[in-house]
């Protein structure tokens, strides 16, 4: 997409969802979404979206109008051979844009089908002519290698014309491009296969070999901050990359709908020329109240020293909280209202909630309660309780209370 009455052209902005609520929280806000079913994917935990609704799933992300991609990006074994031929040719009746690969099987096997292959960071793509040889396999786009600097990429720009692909925002791992093996040494999880249990983020002691403990005012040594380059949407724009990707497909539906929309806020913001810092600023902050493990800009402008770590949090240092309140039990479409069990804890009239499920998500203020005596200002642990809700509810969905700081 080029900006209104110019050449410049804007990346696309591409999110990763793991079903039909996240796919709800970016469709107003991204160009594409990047996805994965119940195998062959590094998010093996993101398996709401199985081989036989493949295409259901893909006909909701056309009918958003939003490209699809879909990530097959696990090492592939010689047991596994047999079950990616299935989902090869599965995939090759659908509508999907681009599968997201990098082990040759998987990469020969797209191509041999006709489907457009695009070159996963796991590859640790880092150098133009690395690019070009994907490109000669029938790759039509690489996903660059995260450890690389602006200037290694405007470098790569200048000497492929082949897509480029770059993170913009999420997690960053300890390891080169995501391939470590950490998790399958200390708990038998191959991270490479998916099942990344992440102990690089648990807390660690550095140990002497004499049994001393170094003191390293904090304990998390592992646990890298999360990448935001919302500040620097021109400096990556002048770079000439073809693609803005977001981590975080395992993330909640929130954290999908407020980081498109900041990031979406901000290439139309450049577009339009009213792009500042103190506008990116502001969306730091509205980045900082979804879940994050503190932000840096990662490799682009030099390798990360110990502010690159987030040595002294292990997980969560979002500036606002979501507390598990209940589920729903029944919606009633008349009267717009649901009927909802209060699990965790209790629910009051103002409150701020989300209602989120595989297939819904949206936020709103609780207006009204209802107990069966009548209107209530609020209600307790294990009462059932009826609200007032303004979009469709379904049966399990989860409810739950923001706490929002002033």
């Amino acid at each position: 997409m080029n900006c209104s009455g110019s050449s410049v052209k804007i990346p696309e902005l591409m999110m990763g969802v793991k079903n039909r609520a996240a796919l709800a929280a970016c469709r107003d806000y991204a160009d594409g979404v990047y996805f994965s079913i119940d195998r062959f994917s590094l998010r093996a935990r993101a398996c709401d979206i199985t081989l036989d609704g493949l295409n259901d799933f893909i006909g909701d992300i056309k009918e958003n109008d939003l490209n699809a991609y879909l990530a097959l990006n696990t090492v592939i074994y010689p047991d596994d051979i047999d079950d990616l031929d299935v989902v090869i040719d599965s995939v090759a009746s659908s509508d999907v844009d681009a599968v997201i690969a990098w082990d040759p099987a998987v990469i020969t096997k797209a191509v041999d089908a006709g489907l457009r292959v695009h070159i996963s960071t796991q590859a640790n793509v880092s150098n133009w002519q690395t690019v070009e040889f994907y490109g000669s396999l029938g790759a039509s786009r690489v996903v660059l290698a995260r450890e690389l600097s602006m200037e290694n990429i405007k470098e790569i720009r200048r000497n492929t014309d082949i897509e480029l692909e770059v993170f913009i925002h999420g997690a960053m791992c300890q390891a080169i491009s995501g391939r470590c093996y950490l998790s399958a040494y200390v708990l038998g999880k191959s991270a490479n296969c998916g099942e990344c249990s992440q102990p690089c983020r648990w807390g660690w002691k550095l140990v002497g070999e004499d049994g001393s403990e170094v003191d390293l005012e904090g304990k998390y040594l592992l646990s890298a901050r999360d990448l935001c380059m919302i500040e620097h949407i021109p400096e990556l724009i002048d770079a000439g990359v073809d693609a803005f990707k977001v981590e975080g497909r395992l993330k909640d539906a929130r954290y999908t709908s407020t980081v498109s929309r900041c990031y979406r806020e901000a290439l139309d913001s450049y577009c339009d020329g009213s792009y500042t810092l103190e506008k990116a600023r502001s969306w730091k902050e509205e980045l900082a109240s979804v879940f994050n493990r503190g932000f840096s800009t990662g490799f682009y402008f030099g390798v990360p020293g110990p502010d690159g770590i987030s040595i002294e949090s292990d997980m969560n240092v979002s500036t606002t909280k979501r507390h598990a309140v209940g589920v729903v039990i029944n919606y009633f479409r008349k009267s717009g209202a649901a009927e909802v069990k209060l699990l965790e804890t209790g629910l009051a009239v103002g409150d701020h909630i989300i209602i989120e499920g595989k297939s819904t998500y949206f936020e709103q203020d609780v207006t009204e309660i209802r107990s069966d005596e009548g209107p209530v200002l609020s209600a307790s642990s294990g009462d059932v309780v009826g609200i007032a809700v303004k979009d469709k509810v379904r049966e399990n969905d989860r409810v739950y209370r923001l706490e929002i700081p002033d």
